[in-house]
């Protein structure tokens, strides 16, 4: 069983309500090789969307790059740093936020929880895919005996949902467990729709 819960949470805390539970620290402050799942970390070589010959360092990189502001366009000076940090394009300093480029070249601007289905979440599955495939092997195995507690500093899963940032945790678990953005999403009738669409199949 894997669980996503919030890195602010106290370790007692997290084992007194799941005793006896593998607590998994995901985000870049990870101490040990599970900093290869946070969007921060530099796998390199990860292809960014709609934007043939380019490619960036992290899946954070690529998300904040293609970022358009009414005082900037996408900037793909970020595509380049490994350093996990100045990542983060905020609206203090570029204003508001236009929507996300659909490709550096693009004309089209995309929405936030557009974007998130067609860049974020393909490019974050690349790496899942690409880089780290042997963690998620290893997840998937030792899940099935054991409570898996994914720790994030977000736990939105709700891809819909663009009130809060989206839990970077919720997809590794869906695609471990080949669930909605990476696997079947059940409609109305309960059939099984076609899985989320990605850029690198």
């Amino acid at each position: 069983m894997i669980i996503i819960e919030t890195k602010r949470k106290k370790t007692e805390t997290l084992l007194k309500k799941y005793p006896n539970a593998i607590l998994a620290d995901v985000t870049s402050k990870a101490k040990d090789g599970l900093v290869k799942l946070s969007p921060f970390y530099p796998h390199y070589g990860i292809p960014v969307p709609f934007s043939p010959g380019y490619t960036a360092t992290c899946v954070e990189a690529v998300w904040q790059g293609l970022k358009v502001f009414e005082g900037c366009d996408v900037d793909t000076s970020l595509f380049t740093n490994d350093t996990m940090r100045g990542l983060k394009r905020t609206v203090r300093k570029y204003g508001k936020p236009l929507g996300h480029r659909k490709g550096v070249n693009g004309t089209e601007l995309l929405g936030y929880i557009e974007a998130r289905k067609q860049i974020y979440i393909p490019t974050y599955r690349w790496v899942l895919e690409n880089k780290v495939k042997d963690i998620i092997d290893r997840l998937r195995e030792v899940s099935k005996t054991k409570t898996i507690v994914l720790l994030d500093y977000d736990t939105n899963a709700d891809v819909d949902n663009g009130r809060e940032p989206l839990s970077h945790a919720s997809l590794i678990k869906a695609y471990a467990e080949g669930t909605y953005p990476y696997g079947p999403r059940q409609n109305d009738s309960g059939k099984a729709t076609l899985k989320e669409p990605s850029l690198f199949d």
